[in-house]
């Protein structure tokens, strides 16, 4: 039992760490599972695992864990068949697991021939509770921040009035809002700092720019130029963004985007 919920089986919280956010390209280094049942009481079990490639120096700073820390791990091979187990038949759970812990946990069981699927399974997702109980439209924000109904909602006026009253009060509410404009434009830029392009079609592995779509996603942009020039070619007369086509012309060319310090 959980609070309130009465469980018929056990319900499986997890959470990954991983290479990167690709759930083709990127591989689990640590995976924690915290099984409760029916009566309660729970277990948790935490394991690094071994990649089998090179973890970025961007996901290294976020989690932490560097190759060292995972060159004498198992293989996520050597621990699929008693993952699958201990899960067994339980039900999932988890923060946002369903954009991204459930598919990659998925493929990485799918690689090693293990069958494993979230199908069939009751799935339930924090993150999409939190979503649900707190909107983030800008309705909501003004009745939080300035405590009142928004009249005329989607009216450029009333939208564009309420939202100076959001911000006035987010100010007024939260200390650690930065007070300077260079400081805010830093505060609300939440880009990928690894995007080479604005769409992210090509983005920074360390310092290696790796295609991040389609049939070449994963692969470095000069192995692409020179085992697959054709699909840069593609791009290039395609519908694509003209960062995106100049970047594919660069690399056709021998040129290739130098990631700044």
């Amino acid at each position: 039992m959980i609070g309130d919920i009465k469980l018929e089986k056990p319900l499986v919280f997890f959470d990954l760490e991983a290479t990167g956010t690709s759930v083709q390209r990127d591989r689990i280094v640590e995976i924690s599972v915290m099984k409760v049942f029916p009566d309660g009481t729970r277990k948790i079990n935490t394991r690094r695992v071994n990649p089998e490639m090179h973890i970025p120096e961007s996901a290294s700073q976020i989690h932490g864990i560097y190759d060292a820390d995972v060159a004498d791990a198992p293989t996520f091979r050597d621990i699929a068949v008693n993952l699958k187990n201990y899960i067994g038949d339980a039900d999932l759970a988890g923060y946002n697991i369903q954009k991204y812990d459930i598919p990659l946990l998925e493929a990485e069981f799918a690689r090693v021939g293990v069958e494993f699927s979230a199908e069939n399974r009751r799935v339930v997702d924090v993150f999409n509770i939190f979503c649900r109980l707190y909107p983030r439209n800008l309705s909501a924000a003004y009745e939080f921040f300035c405590g009142k109904k928004l009249e005329d909602a989607h009216s450029a006026s009333a939208d564009t009035e309420a939202t100076f009253e959001v911000f006035l009060g987010q100010l007024a509410k939260h200390a650690e809002i930065p007070r300077s404009l260079d400081e805010l434009h830093d505060f609300c830029n939440n880009s990928d700092p690894d995007a080479v392009d604005k769409s992210r079609r090509f983005k920074w592995q360390d310092n290696e720019v790796i295609v991040n779509f389609g049939k070449n996603m994963g692969r470095t942009l000069k192995d692409v130029a020179e085992k697959d020039p054709s699909f840069l070619r593609w791009i290039i007369r395609s519908d694509f963004p003209e960062d995106v086509k100049k970047i594919a012309q660069n690399a056709l060319s021998g040129v290739f985007p130098e990631r700044k310090k």
